[in-house]
């Protein structure tokens, strides 16, 4: 179980401090491969780019698009501590997928972003050409690793130690882990049948809000995170659909997804004129592109679990509710750019109808 930080040791709650300091600013760089340079990529390509539609992003949604090589995808799971050795059998880290020079693919050492004779220490979050290698290594098959070197013993380090990281934890496992933590089950995940079983699995997805539908990346990011979970030490796993056209990240804090929108120009001149301090310069410090009627921008959604989605105050089994909804939308907000470090995220209500969409 996941230690509070007030039963964290004084060198533990620096790491922490450390971890979710570094996390923000991983957050943004992701944010910029992922969606922003998506975007470039259609703009370049001279082709059509489908932005996230609002019921798309309401709990439950189901997206039936198709894979777009012109989105950049990936999976980056970063663990606040070392993952533990007998997790090696589920997250599938070895001396071959570990980054080495030896071990790295061609179209990796084929770019100046990637400096072979630094790689012992580019590879160290610390380094300024920390997000040269990990942007080289992001394209790669399965998951990136981010997490502490253990080895380090005078200070704090986290370094990106492996590349296509296979997750083979299975759904059951993880949707009988959720069930048992949530009270649904006692024992196994098919003590109430098979239906009883399908429908958990359903639920599992539900809760880190994507459609039981979905697989690829988006099953391996759930499968992930729910394994990671069951630590007592944070993680966080983020996932860039191509098929969605978002960026989850899921954490401690729940989910939080990202894509980018069109805003309408009559938007965009309403928040300038308005007297809200983060709306000084708001062209130049949110948008990502501008047309002669709308900005693109990139727009968050934050979801909140409620009473079903989490353990129960007694204790004791209950009965699963198949059609009661696990999340609401909590928060909305428009992000300001990796290049913004002053500016806030902006209320923006757009996923419900609402007069108002900077209403807080």
């Amino acid at each position: 179980m996941l230690k509070t930080d007030i039963e964290l040791s004084r060198s533990e709650k620096l790491r922490r401090t450390l971890y979710k300091t570094l996390r923000n600013e991983l957050d943004f760089a992701l944010l910029e491969y992922g969606l922003v340079d998506s975007y470039k990529n259609f703009l370049a390509a001279n082709a059509e780019y489908k932005f996230v539609e609002r019921r798309e992003l309401k709990p439950r949604s189901k997206v039936a698009e198709m894979e777009n090589d012109l989105t950049n995808g990936f999976i980056l799971i970063f663990t606040e501590s070392a993952i533990a050795p007998e997790l090696k059998k589920y997250i599938r880290y070895f001396d071959n997928n570990k980054v080495i020079k030896e071990n790295l693919p061609p179209m990796a050492l084929s770019n100046h972003r990637v400096a072979p004779q630094l790689l012992k220490v580019q590879k160290y979050y610390e380094h300024e050409r920390f997000y040269d290698l990990l942007r080289s290594l992001l394209p790669v098959d399965y998951a990136l690793l981010v997490q502490q070197d253990a080895a380090s013993k005078k200070k704090i380090r986290y370094f990106l130690s492996h590349f296509h990281v296979r997750i083979d934890w299975l759904i059951d496992f993880a949707a009988e882990a959720l069930g048992k933590h949530l009270r649904y089950i006692s024992k196994d995940l098919y003590e109430k049948g098979d239906k009883f079983a399908e429908t958990l699995v359903e639920k599992l997805f539900e809760y880190y809000s994507f459609h039981h539908s979905v697989s690829g990346r988006r099953t391996a990011a759930t499968v992930a995170y729910q394994l990671l979970s069951q630590g007592d030490t944070l993680s966080t796993v983020y996932v860039n659909s191509s098929e969605a056209r978002t960026m989850s990240r899921i954490s401690e804090d729940g989910v939080t997804k990202f894509c980018l929108v069109k805003i309408p120009k009559e938007h965009i001149e309403a928040l300038e004129k308005s007297d809200r301090p983060e709306a000084k310069d708001f062209r130049k410090n949110y948008l990502v592109h501008e047309e002669d009627d709308y900005g693109v921008g990139v727009f968050g959604v934050v979801y909140e679990r409620n009473e079903h989605s989490m353990p129960p105050l007694d204790g004791k089994l209950r009965e699963l509710q198949p059609d009661v909804q696990w999340l609401k939308v909590a928060q909305q907000f428009l992000s300001p750019k990796g290049s913004a470090a002053d500016c806030r995220p902006i209320p923006y209500s757009i996923i419900y109808d609402q007069q108002d969409p900077f209403s807080r």
